[in-house]
């Protein structure tokens, strides 16, 4: 996974997913590396940027084209057994964010068009 997603031009959308991760691995990173494989394939999928500190807290956040977008990746079969899982084994603590992006840039050794606010 690059680093850093590369987004159209805003709108768009962010789902910010915050979490402070239980102790023992248990089939997590085969179901995280899974949910990005199957997020990917989703209509409206636009990419993501995730990273977990070594004390367990970590930050992932997928973009999406819409609402509607998201919503349906709610719904993949695969996906509500990977949020119960989080719930009852993965997590302690987590909190989920869903932001409409208005203005995107990036710098200084981002692309000019990146730099200049023009994201293409």
């Amino acid at each position: 996974m690059d680093a850093f997603a590369a987004t159209p031009a805003p709108p768009y959308y962010a789902v910010i997913f915050s979490s402070q991760r239980s102790e023992g691995e248990g089939g997590y990173n085969a179901m995280a590396e899974r949910m990005v494989e199957l997020a990917a394939s989703q209509p409206g999928y636009l990419g993501i940027e995730s990273c977990r500190g070594e004390d367990g807290f970590g930050i992932t956040v997928s973009y999406w084209r819409g609402e509607d977008d998201i919503a349906a990746w709610k719904r993949n079969a695969e996906h509500p057994v990977a949020r119960e899982r989080g719930r009852t084994q993965w997590y302690q603590h987590f909190e989920l964010r869903v932001a409409r992006v208005e203005r995107a840039y990036g710098g200084p050794h981002a692309p000019a068009e990146i730099q200049a606010g023009d994201i293409p």
